[in-house]
């Protein structure tokens, strides 16, 4: 059995073991390549859609490194992923168990991935026993909870048995093969944007999937540092893990993947994926992003209809404008936008909240998902208008 025991590097990562796909020496087809790319079901149950289920609802709108065949959730089974999602057809069903979903794939899948980011970061005895019947399939196993199937004895020998490959997401390399940081990022000459949050779970990722995309197709080249499980399981070819790695080393790793990124791509734009937020104070990533990747502006997340923090009913949010206070307070940065996540709204409260928040706020703001991706492009566009002419410029 291979396992691969660590987050992820502060290099250029590829995928290897039994789900990289193979290689060859001559470039593919798109038809090819669809077919090297490994297929996968991610498990949900009871939580697609949902906060909870945010590392499969990350999956089924973009994945560069598996294909999804198909979700499990028995609460949704019989509808279209995409429309549940999004209200977008795709081609990914969501099926009813584990059972169902091998039988409606054509050939067994390579991979099952875990696609749930419950809070306590631990399987449940019931989900345990499904990891051990993909594993009983003869498929791979990628989690991103802070339980390490690697270390569980009977899910690893069980895995040896079948010669299948365990991925934790989240296992930290050894704290002396982890780096400090040094300041180097300084010296990076790519425009450096972070995308955080007023809450954790609230669409930082999926809005820097769409921001990346929009710049790229622009014809100015951008790199997405990924810093979460559903990031990394995504594609993302630079980024860490972050709250699974030591705090000393947090800032010290991120850096890392920036300067990595810069070396090897020499992008225009690096753009940091966000966690959690600067003013929770269950978390401290958002802290570790802002020092370790000193951003030359930000992008906050908001989601005006959430009354509460994710998993705490007693903490009110933050409004937009406390959070912009304090990250600016915080770090030497700017924010230049807000976008929206529209949980809970109609398409009328979309909008009327986008005029009232940039009113408030005097800043532009969108919705990355309900609205064009032109607008959220225009954002940057409007605060570095030098992408579009050569280098970046890095005031505000």
């Amino acid at each position: 059995m291979k396992t691969d025991n660590h987050t992820v590097d502060t290099m250029r990562r590829p995928i290897r073991g039994a789900q990289a796909p193979p290689m060859t020496g001559d470039t593919p087809t798109p038809s090819a390549l669809l077919t090297q790319i490994p297929t996968a079901i991610v498990y949900c149950e009871g939580n697609f859609a949902k906060i909870d289920g945010k590392t499969a609802n990350g999956l089924v709108r973009h994945s560069e490194a598996y294909r999804i065949v198909s979700v499990i959730d028995s609460t949704r089974s019989g509808e279209n992923a995409g429309v549940v999602l999004d209200n977008v057809p795709d081609s990914i069903p969501i099926l009813e168990d584990l059972d169902a979903a091998v039988a409606h794939a054509p050939s067994m899948p390579d991979t099952f991935i875990y696609g749930m980011a419950p809070s306590t970061g631990r399987l449940s005895t019931v989900d345990r026993a499904v990891v051990l019947d993909a594993i009983g399939h003869g498929m791979n196993i990628v989690s991103g909870l802070h339980e390490y199937l690697s270390d569980d004895t009977e899910i690893a020998q069980a895995a040896a048995e079948k010669q299948v490959t365990l991925r934790d997401i989240r296992k930290p390399k050894l704290s002396k093969d982890m780096r400090l940081f040094d300041g180097s990022v300084a010296k990076v000459d790519a425009l450096r944007i972070a995308i955080l949050g007023t809450d954790c779970a609230i669409g930082k990722r999926t809005t820097s999937t769409v921001l990346a995309h929009a710049l790229n197709a622009k014809g100015i080249k951008t790199v997405l540092v990924g810093t979460g499980q559903t990031g990394l399981m995504q594609g993302a070819r630079y980024g860490v893990a972050m709250d699974a790695v030591p705090p000393q080393f947090c800032c010290g790793e991120l850096e890392g993947a920036i300067v990595a990124a810069s070396e090897a791509e020499h992008p225009d734009v690096i753009l940091i994926e966000g966690q959690g937020a600067l003013s929770h104070p269950a978390f401290c990533t958002s802290a570790f992003i802002l020092r370790g990747s000193q951003p030359d502006a930000v992008i906050l997340q908001h989601a005006p209809k959430r009354a509460h923090r994710c998993d705490f009913p007693n903490m009110p949010m933050p409004t937009p404008a406390s959070e912009i206070a304090l990250i600016e307070a915080f770090s030497d940065t700017k924010v230049i936008g807000i976008t929206l996540n529209h949980e809970g709204m109609s398409d009328a409260e979309i909008t009327h909240m986008i005029v009232a928040q940039s009113d408030r706020l005097g800043l532009p703001v969108t919705d990355a998902l309900s609205r064009p991706a032109s607008h959220l492009l225009a954002m940057v566009l409007d605060a570095y208008p030098g992408l579009l002419q050569g280098p970046p410029k890095v005031a505000v």
